[in-house]
């Protein structure tokens, strides 16, 4: 499908400050991990894929279209940044799956003819609901 290992050396990194309380602690440590990734300049896919990961990740993607991942959720800057790393391969594997093309069932006769029995048999019944006709 595609080289992982090209395709990390690719991502560029950068620690920032989290947002949120914290503490003294929190104010002085760079623990967040913003993740970025430069869709037109990758030697990992063809162009094929490009324009398929630009349909799919457009909401997600700048203007340049950089994709720009964030974590925060850990403490620890390392954690931070393999959870980020994980999210991005997973978002790039699930934006290069084609779907499969759905192919229409077709209704078979003897479901169409007891749907038709069903609705003359109620149809039937109603109409001897019907107080009878003297003329």
């Amino acid at each position: 499908m595609f080289n992982k290992e090209i395709l990390l050396q690719e991502l560029t990194f950068k620690a920032v400050r989290s947002s949120g309380a914290g503490g003294q602690h929190v104010n002085k440590v760079a623990s967040k991990v913003e993740l970025q990734f430069d869709l037109l300049n990758t030697f990992v896919f063809n162009e094929e894929q490009k324009v398929r990961l630009k349909n799919k990740l457009q909401h997600r993607l700048t203007k340049d279209d950089i994709l720009i991942l964030q974590c925060d959720e850990s403490r620890s800057q390392h954690k931070n940044k393999d959870l980020v790393i994980k999210r991005f391969l997973d978002l790039i594997e699930n934006s290069l799956k084609v779907p499969k093309k759905r192919i229409p069932t077709r209704i078979p006769k003897a479901v169409i003819r007891k749907r038709l029995k069903n609705k003359r048999n109620l149809s039937e019944k109603k109409a001897n609901r019907k107080k009878p006709d003297i003329d």
